[in-house]
């Protein structure tokens, strides 16, 4: 295995290009593969939960409980806890806050943490993992003078889960090494995770409650590193930065219910993006390619004339994810969310009928 090394980030690709972009625009109703947040969501017990929450507004956020119970969620003392206004806060935090030389982003995955890193005036370096792997990670293409490293599990947009021992493997003395596990909860287990271990040193931790829980209006996710980590990041912050119904929803959705919820919302997930992974492989003969095995709540295909294809299925409907803001990727990828049985077949007839035009 190899990958195509290291490289300095260009300007090349739209780095601050998401996916609800996709859903946005003309005012058409379109059926959503763009954006990965679980479809259905929030439950009808979590609404309640935020709407008693707007009795507390008068009163300053005060984030103690919540904070407990994300640390209680994962064996942590609080100090190694901190709640941001979603996983994207603690990126900016990270790049703002920590005096790092040689900054690395492991790629193609989401696009935030180098913009952020750019942002603060940092030079970054990418590794660009290969189609031909499977977009696996191959340790020693990190560089070993990366004081800071950036890497997602499961990796969004590749969906690839990547093993924790060789995650944990690239810790290294005078190394900050961040692992995105914003779509952790939707794989059954949660195999793979580093959140909680204390045990790797400069292991920082990213959560995000707004994929499972249909939260990313609210914006909501905790960082989970060492107290001294944690520290620099809080002085970072603005003051109250997590809002009342936001720290409300966080210390709901690490209670044993949620939690038992979000499990057996994983195992669909998996049963869903099955069938899409199966209802693609049909149209192989077409050029339709899938990463596999896919593991997170989205897949990547590539498709030769990708770019036509998605403005096809978009007048028919169906908004997809484009893939060429990706570093690694150009116009032939396409990152589809995974949904529920009717609207996959539906989007696999109307896939039918955009590569059929071409």
């Amino acid at each position: 295995m190899r990958t195509e090394g290291t490289v300095p980030a260009g300007r090349g690709h739209d780095l601050r290009h998401h996916g609800d972009a996709e859903v946005r625009g003309d005012g058409a109703a379109l059926v959503d593969l763009a954006v990965n947040v679980r479809a259905g969501t929030p439950p009808a017990w979590l609404r309640e939960h935020l709407t008693a929450s707007l009795g507390k507004l008068a009163a300053y956020p005060d984030g103690r409980a919540a904070r407990a119970a994300v640390a209680a969620r994962h064996g942590l003392p609080v100090e190694r806890v901190l709640l941001t206004a979603g996983a994207a806060e603690a990126f900016v935090l990270l790049a703002r806050a920590l005096k790092v030389r040689r900054p690395v982003v492991v790629h193609p995955q989401f696009t935030e943490p180098e913009a952020a890193l750019r942002d603060a005036g940092h030079t970054v370096d990418r590794v660009l993992l290969r189609a031909g792997d499977g977009f696996r990670l191959d340790a020693a293409a990190v560089p070993e003078d990366a004081d800071l490293v950036v890497v997602g599990n499961p990796t969004n947009p590749t969906s690839v889960l990547h093993p924790a021992g060789v995650l944990a493997g690239l810790a290294r003395p005078g190394r900050t090494l961040v692992v995105d596990e914003a779509f952790m909860d939707a794989v059954p287990g949660e195999r793979e995770a580093l959140a909680g271990r204390a045990d790797v040193p400069g292991l920082v931790v990213l959560r995000s409650l707004t994929k499972t829980w249909g939260l990313a209006g609210l914006r909501i996710g905790y960082v989970l590193a060492a107290p001294d980590v944690i520290g620099e990041l809080e002085r970072a912050q603005p003051l109250w930065p997590v809002s009342t119904p936001a720290l409300a929803a966080a210390e709901a959705c690490v209670g044993p219910r949620a939690l038992a919820e979000a499990a057996h919302a994983a195992h669909h997930v998996a049963a869903d993006r099955d069938r899409l992974v199966a209802g693609l492989k049909e149209f192989a003969g077409r050029g339709l390619r899938v990463v596999e095995p896919a593991e997170g709540p989205f897949v990547l295909v590539r498709l030769p004339g990708a770019a036509d294809v998605r403005r096809r299925l978009r007048d028919l409907g169906y908004a997809v994810r484009r893939g060429d803001t990706f570093p690694g990727l150009d116009e032939e990828w396409l990152r589809l969310a995974v949904r529920d049985r009717a609207t996959t077949d539906g989007f696999l007839r109307a896939l039918d009928r955009a590569v059929g035009r071409g």
